[in-house]
C-alpha cells in the first residue's frame, strides 16, 4: 500500500511505520512540524503530493490532564485534526484507520449493571475532556467516510519509544534501586495494556482488508496499573514489592481529571472480522522488555 501516517514521531506512529515499512508498502510519515494535523492546508498538501491509498491517522494530543485544563486545545488537536485528515482522505480517494480510546467510556462497564468489558456497540459515555475530544474525532471520520472511515478503540498504550507507563516505571525501578523506595500505583483503575508493535499490526490489517466502522484492539488479559507496574518491575529484575497500591482518590498529587475504574474493551467486531487474536499482554511485556534490552525477571503472574 502507499500509507501516510499522521503522529509518525509517536510511539505508535514510530511502530506503525516499521510495520508497513517491513511488510513492503511506502510509507510516508509525519510528526507534526512537517504534519500538523490541526493545519489544514499542510494536511491537504502533502496528502494531495502524497496522494496515499491509506492514511493511518495516530496524532492525537494524549494528555490527559493537560486536555481537561484546556479542553479547547484538546478538541483543536483531537476533534478538528480528525476532521482535517478525513477531508484529506476525502479529496485524495484514502481509506483512514483512526487511532482512538476505551475513555470514551464513563469506567463503569457494560451491561445493566456495570462491570462488563465494553464491546464496539456499547454507548460512549466520556468522563474528561480527553476523552470527549477522541469520541468526536471517532464522529467526523465515521461521519464523514462511512465505508471508507475505520475507529480502532485501544488502551494503555506502551511500547519502546516514546513516553509511557512501561518506561515511566523502568525509570522509576532504576532510580529508586540502590534504596528500595515504593512506588505508588493505583489499583482500582481496571483494563488491559497495548503494546505499540501489536496494534499497529492490527491497524495494517484493518487498512489492507478495507476495514470499516468501529473496532476494539487491546492485548487481552484483565489487570490493574498496580499489577502491571508489579509485572514490570519483575521481569525487568527489580522488586515488585516496591510498588505499593493505592486507591485513585489516595494519590497525590491529585489529577485534574477523572479517569474511568473499568475500561476493559471486548473486541466482538475485531474477532467476527477475522483477524488474528492478539497475545495475553504479559507475553507482550516480555517480548517489548527483551526489545529493550531490559527481560531478566518472572512475572508474579496476578491478574485482576
Amino acid at each position: 500500500m502507499r500509507v501516510l501516517i499522521t503522529g509518525g514521531n509517536g510511539q505508535l506512529g514510530i511502530a506503525t511505520a516499521d510495520v508497513c515499512a517491513r511488510a513492503g508498502d511506502e510509507v510516508l510519515s509525519g510528526g507534526r512540524s512537517d504534519l500538523d494535523v490541526t493545519n489544514r492546508e499542510q494536511v491537504l498538501q502533502v496528502a494531495g503530493a502524497w496522494r496515499p491509498e491509506v492514511i493511518i491517522h495516530c496524532a492525537a494530543w494524549t494528555n490527559v490532564d493537560g486536555c481537561e485544563t484546556d479542553p479547547r486545545q484538546a478538541m483543536l488537536a483531537n476533534a478538528w485534526g480528525s476532521r482535517v485528515v478525513a477531508e484529506a482522505a476525502e479529496i485524495v480517494g484514502a481509506r483512514v484507520v483512526a487511532v482512538s480510546t476505551d475513555y470514551v467510556f464513563d469506567g463503569r462497564g457494560a451491561g445493566p449493571h456495570g462491570g462488563r468489558a465494553y464491546t464496539e456497540w456499547d454507548t460512549p459515555n466520556p468522563l474528561n475532556e480527553y476523552g470527549r475530544s477522541k469520541l468526536a474525532g471517532e464522529r467526523e471520520v465515521i461521519d464523514r467516510l462511512r465505508s471508507s472511515g475505520c475507529v480502532v478503540r485501544t488502551a494503555w498504550v506502551c511500547g519502546p519509544d516514546g513516553n509511557n507507563f512501561l518506561k515511566t516505571m523502568l525509570r522509576l525501578a532504576d532510580q529508586g534501586a540502590a534504596e528500595s523506595s515504593p512506588v505508588s500505583v493505583v489499583n482500582d483503575q481496571h483494563g488491559s495494556p497495548t503494546f505499540t508493535n501489536d496494534l499497529a499490526l492490527v491497524l495494517r490489517e484493518l487498512a489492507v482488508r478495507r476495514a470499516s466502522g468501529v473496532f476494539h484492539a487491546s492485548n487481552p488479559g484483565p489487570t490493574t496499573w498496580w499489577e502491571f507496574a508489579q509485572a514490570i518491575f519483575e521481569r525487568s529484575g527489580n522488586d515488585g514489592g516496591r510498588v505499593q497500591p493505592v486507591s485513585t482518590e489516595e494519590l497525590l498529587p491529585k489529577r485534574p481529571a477523572a479517569r474511568p475504574a473499568f475500561s476493559l474493551l471486548d473486541s466482538v467486531a475485531r474477532d467476527a472480522f477475522g483477524l488474528a487474536p492478539m497475545r495475553h499482554w504479559s507475553e507482550a511485556l516480555d517480548i517489548t522488555l527483551q526489545t529493550m534490552g531490559r527481560l531478566q525477571g518472572r512475572s508474579s503472574g496476578k491478574t485482576a
